[in-house]
């Protein structure tokens, strides 16, 4: 089997270019339609910064299957390359009856254009999705270890005794605990790793109003958000949030087979998060049968993830600093982030797109077997 390896791009600019060509070219075969949500923002090259959506089947579809990229921002360069692949292949020509694809293009644009895991306000997507209105989750973990993850500086003696506070609460708590702490969410610390925010964020109101324009209405929806940053190199996990015991679940198992992962069950090693992107979507649609799935595609160690987010959290604190982005540090710091979330190298890519056409298919499959 032959990949399509100039799916993926070298910056957000050239994805966005990409996305908007594959999905203007499957408009003539499979009936695509695209709607353009512009954030504030702009991009380091001044350039303007939008979520880009893309429907493909027929307007009146009861079935849905929802693919998104860049909800961490800098992980996008996957997301966006199994999208347009997907995009430019017979599948998106070929959809069942009745089954719709939608297709949420960089959820986060200011991430992903900046190469930030977070989004401009500089908070963890995945964790936004709380009732801000209620008591927010608690993190005592975190709170305990926050200037630990993220120190003042990060080389020297300011860094070796934040290591080697975080090992010793390691030793004496345990690794679920110590990565509970770490990466679950926390919500008092904005400069922090996983903060939450403090009240929606701009991807947040625009996956809403997404939601609430074309999928609201709709019998079942099926989602895949695309990650990168956890498991083995190059693996796709499908991880599943629904509870035990329920309809979702048992369709997801159905659907996607031994490889699903489930956080209820203590079978994903991403523990159970607040605010996850999937519960957003189950609030936005009430009475909708709803199915979601994060993939997961392994990069390099955890613990060298947590260096990269670190001294990314370290180089933005107080917000997005030009002067010190084009230093030396600043661009081996950028460097390193992306190339975490993006190992930009041919096996990585392939197994990439071999995994997505994979549970695209089984997404799509799935619905149309109701």
């Amino acid at each position: 089997m032959t990949f399509d390896l100039s799916s993926f791009s070298a910056d957000y600019a050239a994805a966005r270019e990409k996305f908007l060509a594959a999905a203007g070219a499957a408009a003539g075969a499979a009936g695509a339609a695209l709607q353009r949500y512009d954030n504030p923002n702009r991009g380091p090259n001044g350039e303007a910064l939008s979520t880009d959506v893309a429907w493909l089947g027929p307007e009146d579809a009861t079935k849905v299957a929802v693919l998104i990229s860049g909800t961490h921002g800098v992980e996008g360069f996957c997301g966006s390359g199994a999208q347009v692949a997907w995009l430019r292949s017979d599948a998106a020509r070929r959809l069942p009856t009745d089954v719709a694809v939608l297709l949420v293009h960089a959820i986060n644009p200011h991430g992903f254009a900046w190469l930030r895991r977070v989004t401009e306000e500089g908070v963890d997507q995945n964790r936004n999705f709380v009732d801000f209105a209620k008591p927010l989750p608690e993190n005592p973990g975190y709170d305990e270890l926050a200037d630990a993850f993220v120190p003042r500086e990060i080389e020297g003696p300011v860094l070796e005794a934040a290591l080697q506070k975080l090992k010793a609460y390691r030793a004496k708590h345990g690794d679920i605990a110590y990565f509970t702490a770490y990466s679950a969410g926390q919500y008092r610390h904005p400069d922090g790793v996983f903060y939450g925010g403090a009240g929606p964020t701009w991807s947040r109101k625009t996956t809403e109003a997404i939601c609430a324009r074309y999928l609201a209405k709709r019998a079942q929806v099926a989602g895949v958000d695309f990650h990168t940053g956890l498991g083995p190199h190059g693996y796709g996990e499908p991880i599943c949030h629904h509870e035990l015991g329920s309809a979702a679940l048992a369709r997801a198992r159905a659907w996607y087979g031994d490889s699903l992962t489930e956080s209820a069950s203590g079978t994903t090693s991403s523990q159970a998060r607040n605010g996850l992107t999937h519960f957003g979507y189950a609030r936005a649609l009430p009475g909708v049968a709803l199915n979601f799935v994060t993939l997961e595609y392994g990069t390099y160690p955890r613990d060298r993830g947590a260096v990269v987010f670190r001294e990314d959290h370290w180089l933005h604190r107080g917000g997005v600093r030009p002067e010190q982005l084009a230093t030396a540090k600043g661009r081996a710091i950028k460097a390193a982030i992306r190339k975490h979330f993006y190992p930009d190298a041919a096996p990585w890519k392939e197994m990439v797109l071999a995994r997505a056409f994979q549970v695209i298919r089984q997404t799509v499959q799935g619905l149309a077997s109701g």
